[in-house]
C-alpha cells in the first residue's frame, strides 16, 4: 500500500474489537473500515495504539490485526499505520518487519516506558533500531507522556534525527505541551514533517498553530462533526470551527467526569456505529450499563452547527 499523500487530516486510532471472553475479532474489521470511510469520512488508520490497547496483546494478535486492516483497507484506506512499540526492542524490530511485509503505509513507535530512556540520544537510539528494520517505511514517533512518563520535548528529539533515523516522517503528538508541539512545526517546515495531535478535545489550538490533523479515539464516532470542524477552519470560519470545537468538549467533559478510558471508548463505538466492539482486556473493566445510558443521553442531546 504506497502512500499516495502527506500523513494529514484526521486519522482514527482505532479500537480493537473483542469476543464476549476477550478474543480478538477480526470478523468485523471489514464492517469497521466501511463505517469509518462512508460515514465518517475518515480513511486513515493508527492501528494497535493506546485506543487499540496494543501494548495488553501478544505479538500474534498485533500481527493479525495489523493484517487484517491492511487487507481490508486496501483501496479503501489513504494511510495504515501500525503501532509497533514495546517494552522489548526484539519484538518491537519483529513487528517493524512484520508492518514492511504486509504493506503498511507507516509504523509508529511509543517510547519504551518500563526501563525509560532518559534523554534523546538514548531515546533516539532505540527508535533508530527500531525503524531500520523497516527501511522503506514511513516512521512517526508516539509522543505520549502522559503514559509513559518519558518527557523528552519533542523539539529537542527532532534536532538531526534525519541522520539517525532517514525515514523519519512526523509524529503522533499527544501531549497538551502546545509550545513543545508550535517550535516542532516552527523548526521542521522545511522537512514537511507531518505533526497530528493526539489530545482531541483540544484539536483546534493546535491546528492554529499548524497541526496537519489529528490522531485520536473520538474520530471513530465523531469524525464526520471533526471533518466539519477542520473545514470550517480552512475557510477561516473561526466562529463555527469553535462551535464544533466546543461541542467536542463538552461532551468529553462529560463523559470524563463519569469515568472515560478505552472501556468507555469501546461502549461508546459499539453504541454509534452498531459494531460490537466487545470488553476491554484486563486490567481494564468494561463501561457500566450506567455510563453507557448517561453518554447516550448526553450524545443525543447535542446540537451540531449543521443540525444533527
Amino acid at each position: 500500500m504506497t502512500p499516495r499523500k502527506k500523513l494529514q487530516g484526521l486519522v482514527a486510532a482505532t479500537i480493537t474489537p473483542m469476543t464476549p471472553d476477550g478474543q480478538i475479532n477480526l470478523s468485523v474489521i471489514r464492517q469497521y473500515v466501511d463505517y469509518l470511510v462512508s460515514e465518517q469520512n475518515v480513511k486513515s488508520v493508527f492501528v494497535n495504539g493506546t485506543t487499540g490497547e496494543g501494548l495488553s496483546l501478544n505479538t500474534q494478535e498485533r500481527k493479525q490485526l495489523a493484517e487484517e486492516w491492511v487487507c481490508q483497507g486496501k483501496d479503501k484506506l489513504d494511510h495504515v499505520i501500525i503501532h509497533v512499540g514495546a517494552l522489548s526492542l526484539p519484538e518491537s524490530q519483529e513487528l517493524a518487519r512484520h508492518a514492511a511485509a504486509i504493506g503498511a503505509t507507516g509504523i509508529a513507535v511509543i517510547a519504551p516506558f518500563f526501563f525509560k530512556p532518559t534523554n534523546k540520544d538514548e531515546l533516539i537510539a532505540f527508535l533508530q533500531k527500531v525503524a531500520s528494520e523497516a527501511p522503506a517505511v514511513p516512521f512517526y514517533y508516539y509522543h505520549i507522556p502522559p503514559l509513559t512518563g518519558v518527557k523528552i520535548r519533542v523539539e529537542e528529539l527532532l534536532d538531526g534525527i534525519k541522520e539517525w533515523i532517514p525515514t523519519f516522517q512526523g509524529v503522533k503528538f499527544s501531549d497538551t505541551d502546545l509550545l513543545d508541539l508550535a517550535q516542532c512545526i516552527n523548526k521542521n517546515e522545511r522537512e514537511q514533517f507531518a505533526f497530528l495531535y493526539g489530545v482531541d478535545e483540544q484539536l483546534l489550538s493546535a491546528l492554529a498553530i499548524g497541526a496537519d490533523g489529528a490522531v485520536g479515539s473520538t474520530y471513530n464516532y465523531l469524525g464526520q462533526k471533526t471533518n466539519l470542524m477542520l473545514q470550517a477552519f480552512t475557510k477561516q470560519d473561526l466562529a463555527l470551527a469553535r462551535k464544533y470545537q466546543f461541542l467536542t468538549g463538552e461532551f468529553l467533559s462529560f463523559v470524563i467526569k463519569l469515568g472515560f478510558g478505552v472501556a468507555q471508548t469501546k461502549a461508546i463505538m459499539t453504541l454509534v456505529s452498531g459494531i460490537p466492539m466487545g470488553p476491554p482486556r484486563l486490567p481494564l473493566v468494561g463501561a457500566s450499563e450506567e455510563f453507557i445510558a448517561k453518554a447516550k443521553a448526553k450524545l443525543n442531546s447535542i446540537v451540531w452547527p449543521d443540525g444533527d
